[in-house]
């Protein structure tokens, strides 16, 4: 059944529109403008279209290493929904190929089953380099072998992400993951420029966590931090927490990279949308303080970072207009993974937010479906 909304603010992705109606149905949006129906839904705020996050490892409680299940990943939808993600990509990180396997059981059931804003898998290893594995774990570091190549080339995993370091995985593999569908990201990774451009020409498209854990730029060597700087077809995720990368450092790669290469991620842990303080990483813990999560053997683990809080963080930050702060959040991350999410114009899925001129979330709808009410 049809739904008409009555935006006070609706921002298609593009421009910001004033008192427009906005008509949805299974699930997508058939119109926006034209005359209200009868039983429209006025709504106070700016509608936007939903936020996309292609790093979460965990959320609501659970984190995805720790709970390979559907049931992780329901919470994980619940607790990012409440700060505006409407799709997103758990993110597996550097494990044993048997956990690798069931996260993407777990995926796939999920997708069947439904379970909002699952896109897909990001594999954030487990062909990484030992001196930028962070808080990767060293004894899952290894090459490509047949058993995870098995679990990249499955095709009912929807969206499939793998970051790899290139000087650990040959130009070749990362050709047949490409022609496997699976996006290439590069990072956790010590590589030089040349073999960061070998990456890019096999195929390559994206560097996970900008700055972070990888090779900085030097001046008789780019580093994987230059090569991902200068190279306008690729796309960079971006920690905007305070604690990964400095707001200068931030504002730097907006200046550097092309409109719509830079998008906003979160690196999300469990303690997202939960009250809890701490929780176990392998045989670490990693505490909570304040927004910065360390591991007991003293570096950063992932981020209590929501996306809401990432575009606050841009603009508040960097400058940058709320409506790029949104695209860096929604549209850029929709164009990066091949979606036609990111905009809220006729025919785009019906995944959207509504914020106060606080920047906060007050309802998210995934497919059409309100899924969050801060009224509730």
């Amino acid at each position: 059944m049809a739904q008409t909304y009555i935006a006070e603010q609706l921002f298609d992705g593009e421009v910001i529109h004033r008192n427009v109606a906005l008509t949805i149905d299974q699930g997508r949006v058939v119109a926006v403008g034209g005359e209200p129906a009868a039983g429209a839904v006025s709504l106070r705020g700016l509608l936007a279209p939903g936020l996309i996050d292609v790093q979460v490892n965990g959320g609501g409680g659970a984190l995805f290493n720790n709970d390979t299940t559907v049931n992780a990943l329901g919470k994980m939808s619940a607790a990012h929904a409440r700060y505006g993600t409407t799709g997103f990509m758990p993110t597996l990180i550097t494990d044993e190929v048997g956990v690798m396997q069931k996260a993407a059981d777990a995926v796939s059931a999920a997708i069947k089953e439904g379970v909002p804003g699952v896109l897909g898998v990001h594999f954030e290893g487990p062909h990484l380099s030992v001196p930028k594995k962070g808080t990767h774990e060293e004894k899952f570091i290894r090459p490509l072998s047949d058993a995870e190549l098995a679990v990249f080339a499955r095709d009912d995993l929807g969206l499939k992400m793998v970051t790899l370091a290139p000087e650990n995985v040959a130009p070749q593999d990362i050709a047949t993951l490409v022609a496997l569908g699976v996006k290439v990201c590069l990072g956790h990774s010590n590589a030089d420029g040349d073999t960061v451009a070998a990456a890019i020409a096999a195929g390559a498209t994206g560097f996970t966590h900008l700055y972070n854990a990888m090779s900085p730029l030097h001046s008789r060597d780019p580093g994987m931090v230059g090569m991902a700087l200068i190279s306008d077809g690729c796309w960079c995720g971006l920690i905007a927490d305070g604690h990964h990368v400095s707001p200068a450092a931030m504002t730097l790669a907006l200046k550097a990279k092309p409109r719509g290469k830079v998008m906003l991620v979160t690196d999300a842990m469990s303690l997202v949308g939960s009250d809890e303080m701490s929780f176990p990483l392998f045989d670490r813990v990693v505490t909570r303080h304040g927004d910065k999560l360390t591991s007991t053997t003293g570096e950063l683990a992932g981020s209590h970072l929501d996306m809401i809080g990432a575009v606050r963080n841009i603009r508040d930050w960097c400058g940058v207009e709320l409506t790029e702060a949104l695209r860096m959040a929604g549209l850029y991350p929709a164009e990066y993974l091949g979606t036609d999410a990111g905009r809220l114009v006729a025919g785009a899925p019906a995944d959207m937010i509504l914020i106060d001129d606080q920047l906060q979330v007050q309802k998210t709808w995934i497919g059409g479906r309100e899924v969050f009410s801060a009224s509730e």
